[in-house]
């Protein structure tokens, strides 16, 4: 996967961190961003965002149905965002492969987050790989 790909998959994390942390919508935090020059947020980063926010409540139930020994609340910030963005693309975008997602989302982790937070991400993403032919989406 492009470089370019990793640093909007990672834009659009921020932008869904920002969402979350400051208590506005991701549409807001588009609409700021687009009105700075620097960094620039392109048409995919703007997507992705919108569309996990569009399925964030059934990612969510997801997440923490599926997280062991963790809620969803104790998860950090950033990655509790970055497994919004791999589950999104594992369960809803056909055109990414789920190795792909899964690898997207631990790559973007070890760049945002914590020395766990990558085999974390990758074995909850994981799990829900395995599970995908059963869950009601």
């Amino acid at each position: 996967m492009s470089g370019a790909r990793r640093k909007a998959r990672r834009r659009a994390v921020e932008v869904l961190y920002e969402s979350e942390v400051r208590g506005i919508s991701v549409d807001d935090v588009i609409a700021r961003r687009r009105a700075q020059p620097e960094p620039p947020i392109n048409e995919f980063t703007q997507s992705l965002a919108r569309s996990i926010d569009e399925r964030r409540a059934r990612i969510d139930e997801l997440l923490d149905t599926y997280a062991i020994g963790w809620t969803l609340e104790r998860m950090p910030v950033v990655d509790r965002n970055i497994l919004r963005m791999g589950a999104y693309e594992l369960l809803w975008d056909d055109g990414i492969p789920d190795g792909v997602a899964i690898a997207e989302a631990v790559g973007v982790a070890k760049e945002l987050s914590t020395d766990d937070s990558p085999s974390f991400i990758s074995g909850l993403l994981s799990r829900l790989m395995e599970n995908k032919s059963t869950l009601a989406l």
